[in-house]
């Protein structure tokens, strides 16, 4: 149990015995309250306005009230001091064995703590991406990828049954005109006007004439089923063409499902769709063309869903999309897009409720746009598209820099994710190259790194394992800051849980920042006090070390540091980022093996 829920539960047995006292009316204990974090630590552990909530119904000024709480709330296990603020705050200061409790509940249950109950909230889609897969993945996708993938992920967390999907645009103009800049290209002529160029295009037509050349003198659609195909899976040996799900995996994105948008109108939903929305009233046809009256549905205007040379148009495609998700039965339908799509909203969500659907359970995250740079200059050019910059060689660059697969992946997760997806960011590619301590995904690592590292030389230097969670231990752990990054771990179930309600994935950076940062504090203050985690190398020089070492106490704060590094690591996975057990910085040669030196 949280420390915020052990607080809680015991004010609410205070509240419970003064209404069997009759000191409160019996709707006290019942009333609802705050218990939280006092912003500064000299006010305590806790803090709580149940005082001031009372006032009305006990008809009592709120500080009476807070000195009769005050007098009861006091007691062995949990409550050491009680202070009463301003017109009857109740700042509550602990016993250790609160935050020992916490210890104690990590350890238990190393792989739950801070989840909730695995599918017991529902069932819940994320669409994100669907990028039109007529070209490769750009950098301004990849925000798209890794907010979708990490609220999926926090809703995982919480309790609900996610289901990730992409949306693929494989019907309409745009798909044509891919497959005619492929035959172009192929031909040795330049694409149609509003086609398509660049090298992945002319290897995408090699690669074309070399395996399937007679689609080149085929339809367009037959040319264009195998075009995106090969868009979506790579081309084997291919500079420019290792696909979209290539580029996905390098970011440690999965889905679930990838649905086509054009088996909706292959399998008759569109026509099923609009001939929902004719049977309400809904569509109207002029001067040759299809209309939805979105406008009396809350759009700014109707919208055309078959032109009038009778081309359905991509709007027609996403209301039977939309349809098909409802009919699938989630609780709670997500769509993860560009800022640039804002205006789409208002006509999805009129969509919807022409189909009778609730648009309550429809909701849209907005990203905003990212600036890549170089050394705080704007990154102008990219090596494959010219001014379009592909995940593929951002993540390449990354990771040739500090010689580490992955870490491409880990950067661009951490800088995405560090902000509100609604917030535009600035990426230099020269910092997020950087391993060393400037860079603050590097740092946020090394965090974790070091928790290992301690326990790694444990064994190595002492033959001493992390062990077993016992009453004894948990009470070795008295230190004031060992207590108060106790606290800190406690909220991480509140933190995980809140952070996938609101959609904010960046709560979790910052948790995690702050507890990298508690740590490094403490492990530097007692390093230079001499009492640091494990006996120091100065220390052991001296004959009668071992005799004085206080043995106990090193393994409870072993104990203690395995809690920091589970709770570390569960967040890191949340984000998506690796959780390394060792890290040697490339650009100052440091070690994260430092204790005992």
């Amino acid at each position: 149990m949280g420390i915020a829920q052990q607080v809680r539960q015991r004010i609410r047995e205070v509240l419970a015995a003064l209404v069997a006292a009759d000191e409160l009316p019996a709707e006290a204990a019942d009333v609802v309250f705050k218990v939280e974090r006092p912003k500064r630590a000299e006010h305590g552990d806790m803090a709580t306005n149940v005082a001031l909530v009372l006032q009305k119904i006990a008809k009592r000024p709120p500080r009476q009230i807070a000195e009769l709480l005050a007098a009861q709330l006091k007691e062995e296990r949990l409550v050491r001091e009680v202070d009463i603020a301003g017109p009857g705050f109740l700042n509550l200061h602990l016993q250790p064995g609160a935050f020992q409790r916490v210890l104690a509940d990590v350890l238990r249950n190393p792989s739950g703590f801070g989840r909730g109950p695995a599918a017991s909230k529902g069932r819940v889609m994320v669409e994100f991406v669907s990028a039109n897969p007529t070209g490769p993945l750009l950098i301004s996708h990849g925000r798209g990828a890794l907010v979708g993938d990490a609220v999926a992920s926090l809703l995982e967390a919480a309790g609900y049954h996610v289901s990730r999907e992409y949306y693929i645009n494989d019907f309409g103009n745009q798909v044509r005109l891919f497959a005619a800049s492929v035959r172009a290209a192929a031909q040795g002529q330049p694409p149609p006007e509003g086609g398509y160029g660049g090298g992945y295009v002319g290897e995408l037509a090699a690669w074309v004439q070399s395996n399937q050349a007679e689609l080149l003198d085929g339809d367009d659609d037959a040319l264009s089923r195998v075009c995106i195909t090969r868009m979506l899976d790579g081309v084997s040996d291919s500079d420019q063409l290792g696909g979209i799900k290539a580029s996905l995996a390098a970011l440690n994105v999965k889905f679930d499902s990838w649905f086509s948008e054009e088996s909706l109108h292959r399998w008759g939903r569109v026509d099923a769709c609009l001939n929902q929305l004719r049977e309400a009233s809904l569509l109207e046809e002029r001067d040759g063309a299809l209309f939805v009256k979105t406008e009396q549905l809350g759009d700014d205007k109707d919208r055309v869903v078959r032109k009038s040379d009778g081309a359905f148009t991509y709007f027609a495609s996403d209301i039977a999309y939309q349809a098909d998700k409802y009919a699938r039965g989630y609780d709670r339908l997500i769509l993860v897009l560009g800022a640039d799509h804002h205006g789409y909203e208002a006509r999805l969500r009129a969509a919807i409720k022409g189909l009778g659907q609730d648009d309550d359970r429809f909701e849209i995250l907005f990203f905003q746009l990212v600036s890549l740079l170089r050394d705080g200059k704007p990154y102008k050019m990219g090596k494959r598209l010219g001014n379009l910059i592909t995940i593929d060689e951002v993540l390449e660059e990354i990771d040739e820099a500090a010689q580490r697969p992955g870490a491409g992946a880990d950067a661009l997760r951490y800088f995405y994710l560090s902000r509100h997806f609604n917030n535009t960011i600035d990426i230099d590619i020269e910092l997020a190259k950087k391993s060393s301590l400037d860079n603050p995904v590097f740092y946020l690592q090394m965090g974790y790194a070091r928790l290992c590292s301690i326990q790694r030389r444990a064994e190595e230097l002492f033959g001493l394992q992390t062990p077993a969670c016992s009453e004894r231990l948990c009470a070795r752990i008295e230190h004031p800051d060992e207590l108060a990054m106790l606290g800190h771990l406690a909220g991480f179930p509140r933190v995980v849980a809140e952070a996938a309600e609101a959609r904010e994935p960046h709560r979790v950076v910052f948790f995690l920042r702050e507890l990298s940062q508690s740590f490094q504090s403490y492990f530097t203050r007692l390093k230079k006090e001499g009492d640091a985690i494990l006996p120091l190398g100065a220390q052991m020089k001296e004959a009668d070390w071992e005799q004085r070492w206080d043995k106990e106490k090193t393994l409870a704060r072993l104990l203690w540091v395995r809690a920091i590094q589970i709770v570390y690591g569960a967040g890191l996975k949340l984000l998506g980022i690796s959780a390394l057990s060792r890290m040697e910085p490339l650009d100052d040669r440091a070690s994260t093996d430092e204790e005992s030196k």
